[in-house]
Parts: C-alpha cells; structure tokens; sequence
C-alpha cells in the first residue's frame, strides 16, 4: 500500500504548527514532513507527534540572510561557514524532533561560475554527510523547477544524481518531486524510472498550478501504479497549495482511489 505525508511547508500554514500536526492526523495521515520549523521548539514538534501518533519524516535546511540565502547556502561559494551553521541547526533539530531526513537546500548560484557552485556544494554535503551518519540521519537533495525558482543550482533528477555519485556517500538520496519533473517539460514516469534506485522519497502536486493532484495535465494514478510495480516502500509528500481549504481538497483521495490512513 502507498503511504502519502502532509507537507506543512503548505499544508494548514494558518495554524501554528503543533495544532497543524493535530490536523494532519485528524484528516488521516499517518506521517508529516516540515519546510523551515525552527520558530517552534523541536521538543514541542516531538510531542505534537507521539500524541497523534504521527511520524516525523523530514525538514529543510533554514533560509539565511543575504541574497542568495533564501533558498539555502548548499552551493553558494563563499558561504561554507554560514553553510555549516545552518546544516548543525537542521541536524540538531531533526534529531531532537525526531525526523529521519534532513534535505540540504543547494540556494540560488547563477550570480556564480557552476564549476565553482558544484565543487562547494560537494564540499558541503561531504561534510554533512558525514556528521549526519554520525546521527543516524539521512540527506535529501531536492531539484527545484527552474521556472518557479529561477537560478536554483539545479533544476533536474540528473543533475542530482551526478552529486550523489560524486560525493559517494550512503545516507544522500534522491528527493523526486514530480510537480518539479514536470514543470521541466520532463517525462515523469520515464525519470521516475530512470532515478528510482537512488529516490528516498516522493512529493507530488498538480502539474501546472501546484494545487490538488487531481487537476492539472498529469494523470497521478499512473504514478501511483508505477510504484505499485516498483514495489516502492518510502512515503509520498503532498506538497500541494490547496485550491480551497485543505479538508475540502482531500477528495482527491478518493478520485484517485488511495488512503490516507493505510
């Protein structure tokens, strides 16, 4: 059976976020995932969790001040120290919450020479991943749709399973979002395949829009097939921007025939 997540980066983003975990569990989810919760303690998100019997999948790496620091510092050179606070913060906060993943945003690099922005983002994540194996943890890298967010260090599948082999170590793995695959103009399902040895976890929203997998010009039920046959065991992350409220947009549960609560 295929497990899906609530992404509170844009799900129930009015309430504060214990009371959001309350939701999520309340409309049937079994997991949650974060975007940027350090305003809130991680002992509180830890709790919220266990009292709605909720697991805690993932956060981000925080924003930083500056420029380029809105989407993260992964591969921005220049910013290796600011790098290194922020990937302690997230890995502090993650093991105390209780989250098994950590995704290391890249940031936005196209002011800076790639070959330079590649090499110190596998400088970083050598780092990183290292002190996240000493943790237990594990890292996410996440392509962003070069439309939505313009000069993200990269914006395909490919390009970061050129890192992961690159940087060589067991705890990275892929975070396949197909609302990014498919803003690319990319076969979903073909990249899908093509990366699925490497993917730790999948998030999806309707292509275009980011809204409901119901609309939009993507057919999910082919993707939930998909994995079906690939016999895939990690969580789907519902990171959609609801069209309305979030209850009343659940009914794309049953238009596609899945469960929130298997």
């Amino acid at each position: 059976m295929l497990r899906f997540s609530a992404n509170l980066g844009l799900l129930w983003t009015e309430l504060p976020l214990p009371d959001a975990i309350a939701a999520a569990a309340k409309a049937g989810f079994k997991a949650v995932e974060l975007h940027y919760p350090y305003a809130t303690p991680a002992s509180l998100v830890k709790t919220a969790c266990a009292r709605h019997n909720l697991k805690l999948l993932s956060i981000n790496t925080n924003i930083a001040p500056g420029p380029d620091g809105h989407f993260g510092l992964g591969a921005v050179p220049g910013r290796q120290n600011e790098f290194r606070t922020l990937a302690r913060e997230a890995l502090t906060y993650a093991l105390e919450a209780g989250a098994g993943f950590v995704h290391i945003m890249a940031g936005c690099t196209d002011r800076y020479e790639q070959e330079a922005a590649q090499e110190t983002f596998i400088k970083n994540l050598k780092w990183a991943a290292s002190k996240a194996a000493a943790e237990n943890l594990q890292i996410l890298l996440e392509p962003l749709n070069s439309t939505d967010i313009p000069g993200y260090f990269y914006s395909r599948p490919q390009q970061a399973m050129e890192i992961i082999q690159t940087v060589g170590a067991d705890n990275i793995a892929l975070m396949f979002d197909a609302y990014h695959v498919g803003q690319m103009g990319d076969d979903i399902l073909a990249s899908l395949r093509e990366n699925f040895a490497q993917i730790g976890h999948i998030q999806i929203a309707s292509v275009p829009g980011r809204h409901e997998p119901d609309g939009g010009t993507f057919d999910y039920s082919a993707l939930f097939s998909e994995l079906e046959k690939l016999n895939y065991q990690g969580w789907i992350g519902c990171e959609y921007k609801p069209r309305t409220g979030v209850e009343a947009g659940l009914i794309w549960t049953e238009k596609l025939d899945v469960c929130l609560s298997s």
